[in-house]
């Protein structure tokens, strides 16, 4: 889908100060507040991307923030700020997507631009869906909320990504340019690249240069910062850059507040990584200086288009979560981005809970029962490692009754949600692999933390639990041929079939049978 409105910015702010301009586009009016981009305008560099699921980044702004499309009816529908240059307003979402799952399908340009971030296509790294386009993220997978008021970020697992690779004035060549995000700073991994930012217009890897993006995560293939990390670093393609050597930079620290502000910006020999706490504080700089002392990167040969949760060639195997971000035409200064730090710390990011629907109790030992018509009398168990549906009755031999029953953990990942141990084996937990259920010992990887870990919320069709991934937030816990996978409503693999979705994977959660 293609959705562009050109259109153009007017208005000057006074940094720092109360912001009474107008941006020329539909769905804008007047206000009295002062978003991100009205002060990186007053300092001469203006916003040519904004981007945000959680609050408008102009002060007049009361245009659309984001699309969602619903699974049961494919319908979609715009989610706008409460306010002119406010947040989210989540409650359309929330009653849109009632009884269903919902994507984000659209990320709206808010610069007037149209550059409006979509579905990636194919690149030199095939995404997961069944024609190499890359997955979208589930609506609800990263609530926050903002100024007190609830909204929702873009979580992106492996696999899922943004794209816009036909923009309007996004830095090209050597041409200047800033940037900042706002990630999830416990939310990362080591895989390749978790970016936002300017990258090749082809979705192919087209030399070293071609790129300048945002990074955040562990990836040490390329360079690396100090400690173990995450850091945010520059993806120029072909490397991840810490500072001027391709390689380790002591002064870029690992950095993992829970909202982190990361700024990269760029220019002619010149570029820069700042970070901060996006709740307090002010940005530190972590690099300053000239282009890294490698072929191809000093001129750049950036390309202009616009990446979000994956690399320039259409890399997808990590993960982060990402709530606001722009790209600005020119070199910011480090007063603007100050500036703009400011306005991020007094908009209020604080963490909201992950759950919803009925409360299950961490200690308490319990059964999942299946809703779906045909299969009432059957509870979700394991046999062995496999986990599927078996009839269970009072009359049931005392190693199944076992084998049904689990004792609700605390979440191994998140401890606003909850893990499952198994009964009758102690130490081993239920866990998705390969989207597929599985009762295993508790290794203590991380990946199996997350991949142990399920949000509990309202049953799909108004009966118990669902009980979503916590770290695919696309895809619930579901017995699908009496078999236990974690499935995503409509998606390419043959448990994600759409009918009996709400059905199959809402569980009345009752008293252990042992």
């Amino acid at each position: 889908m293609q959705l562009r409105t050109r259109g153009v910015i007017s208005g000057v702010a006074v940094l720092g100060a109360v912001v009474a301009g107008a941006l020329v586009n539909a769905g804008v009016s007047q206000a009295a507040v002062t978003g991100p981009c009205d002060l990186y305008a007053s300092g001469g560099t203006p916003c040519v991307a904004a981007h945000s699921t959680t609050r408008a980044l102009y002060g007049a702004y009361t245009g659309s923030l984001y699309q969602v499309r619903r699974g049961s009816d494919g319908a979609t529908t715009n989610i706008a700020p409460l306010s002119a240059g406010g947040v989210a307003n989540a409650a359309t979402q929330d009653s849109f997507c009632a009884g269903t799952t919902c994507l984000i399908t659209v990320i709206y340009d808010q610069s007037g631009r149209g550059n409006h971030l979509t579905q990636a296509p194919p690149g030199g790294f095939q995404g997961p869906e069944a024609n190499g386009y890359d997955n979208l993220a589930g609506a609800t997978g990263a609530p926050v909320t903002v100024g007190g008021h609830k909204a929702y970020g873009v979580w992106v697992s492996p696999g899922t990504g943004y794209r816009d690779n036909s923009t309007s004035g996004i830095a090209t060549g050597d041409q200047p340019q800033g940037m900042y995000a706002i990630f999830d700073g416990t939310h990362y991994n080591g895989g390749c690249c978790f970016d936002y930012g300017n990258a090749e217009t082809s979705s192919l890897d087209t030399g070293n240069g071609h790129m300048e993006a945002i990074y955040f995560g562990t990836s040490t293939g390329w360079g690396t910062g100090a400690g173990s990390g995450p850091w945010i670093m520059a993806d120029l393609e072909n490397g991840l850059f810490s500072g001027y050597n391709a390689g380790n930079n002591s002064g870029d620290p690992t950095i993992t507040h829970r909202f982190l502000t990361a700024v990269v910006k760029g220019g002619p020999n010149l570029w820069a990584i700042r970070g901060g706490n996006a709740q307090s504080g002010s940005l530190s700089t972590f690099y300053s200086g000239v282009r890294p002392n490698k072929s191809g990167y000093n001129p750049m040969h950036k390309e202009g288009a616009i990446i979000l949760g994956i690399g320039g060639d259409n890399s997808v195997s990590a993960q982060g979560t990402f709530y606001e971000g722009v790209m600005t035409s020119g070199y910011p200064s480090d007063a603007t981005e100050n500036a703009v730090q400011a306005n991020i710390t007094a908009a209020g990011y604080a963490t909201t809970s992950l759950t919803s629907g009925p409360a299950l109790t961490v200690g308490s030992s319990v059964s999942l029962r299946a809703t779906t018509a045909c299969c009432t009398t059957r509870y979700l168990a394991h046999s062995g490692t496999a986990v599927n549906t078996q009839v269970v009755t009072s009359s049931s031999t005392a190693a199944l009754k076992g084998q049904s029953t689990f004792v609700v953990r605390s979440g191994l990942a998140n401890s606003g949600c909850v893990s499952f141990e198994s009964k009758d084996t102690a130490g081993s937990y239920l866990r998705h692999n390969g989207f597929q259920l599985y009762l295993n010992a508790n290794d203590n990887s991380t990946l199996f933390r997350q991949d142990a870990t399920f949000c509990p919320q309202s049953g799909l069709n108004g009966q118990g639990n669902a009980l979503r991934s916590f770290n695919y937030p696309t895809r619930y816990l579901r017995h699908y041929n009496n078999t236990g996978y974690i499935a995503s409503q409509g998606g390419v693999h043959t448990w994600d079939a759409t009918s009996l979705f709400a059905d199959d994977v809402s569980w009345v959660v009752g008293t252990g049978w042992s």
